[in-house]
């Protein structure tokens, strides 16, 4: 009886030895760093950027987050129309995250970013940023700029929302299509 006790508890020590050798950590539910530390969360969240009385864009993001004080949003993912002096649509950006500070009148868009104008330009950049003061959209990091005929790589840029004026801080590489002399 004795030597199947010892038996039965080697078995035992074994088993619960395995068990014990796996370090497997509880399951943890995914949490949201932002929301925990935000003064609010709005889900759908829509506002427009003006300057003087005059609307230069239109935001929208499926989740908002507000910092200090309601002054600084974070917008997961961001969308948004940009307006001409006139009030005509000049292009629309789209992006991962925006983080918009109503103080300074600055969105910076981040991760994934696309901007259409509407005569068919697409700009593709990691990240940029919207001055509703100057109503310019900047980068300092890579860019693709691609329109009918026409394609420019390069690293920083200066542009207006519709993408017609833009300065190259550094070019990579450009191809043209066929040029018409006269």
């Amino acid at each position: 009886m004795s030597r199947l006790l010892t038996v039965a508890s080697v078995v035992c020590a074994a088993v619960l030895g395995i068990a014990c050798g796996k370090d497997v950590a509880p399951p943890v539910a995914g949490a949201n760093p932002l929301a925990d530390s935000a003064d609010q969360v709005m889900s759908g969240a829509r506002f427009d950027i003006t300057d003087a009385g005059l609307l230069r864009a239109h935001v929208e993001g499926d989740t908002a987050y507000f910092f200090n004080n309601n002054t600084r949003l974070i917008l997961r993912p961001v969308r948004g129309t940009f307006f001409g002096s006139n009030g005509a649509k000049e292009g629309i950006i789209q992006a991962r995250e925006g983080v918009y500070d109503t103080r300074l009148g600055v969105l910076e868009a981040r991760g994934d970013v696309m901007i259409n104008s509407i005569d068919s330009k697409r700009l593709e950049t990691p990240y940029c940023k919207f001055d509703q003061r100057l109503n310019q959209i900047s980068s300092d990091t890579t860019f693709f700029l691609s329109e009918p005929g026409r394609e420019v790589r390069g690293i920083g840029f200066t542009s207006d929302a519709d993408l017609s004026t833009m300065r190259v801080s550094r070019m990579l590489s450009a191809k043209a299509g066929a040029v018409t002399v006269p």
